[in-house]
């Protein structure tokens, strides 16, 4: 008779890794969204005097 033994902690562990890098990619989205929308309603001018124009907002809310 073989034995077949499991690591629980082991798939405990991947599901919550999962899990955790899940909340990760939502947090990191929902930053950008709400960069993109904060900067998208200030005027040019006042996008001027923090040094962006319109086509940055994109590159600064991806954070590149």
């Amino acid at each position: 008779m073989s034995a077949i033994e499991t690591n629980r902690s082991f798939a405990v562990g991947g599901l919550g890794s999962v899990v955790a890098n899940l909340v990760s990619l939502l947090a990191s989205w929902s930053d950008t969204r709400r960069t993109r929308r904060e900067l998208s309603v200030l005027s040019d001018r006042e996008l001027d005097d923090i040094g962006l124009c319109r086509g940055d907002i994109e590159r600064i809310a991806r954070g590149h």
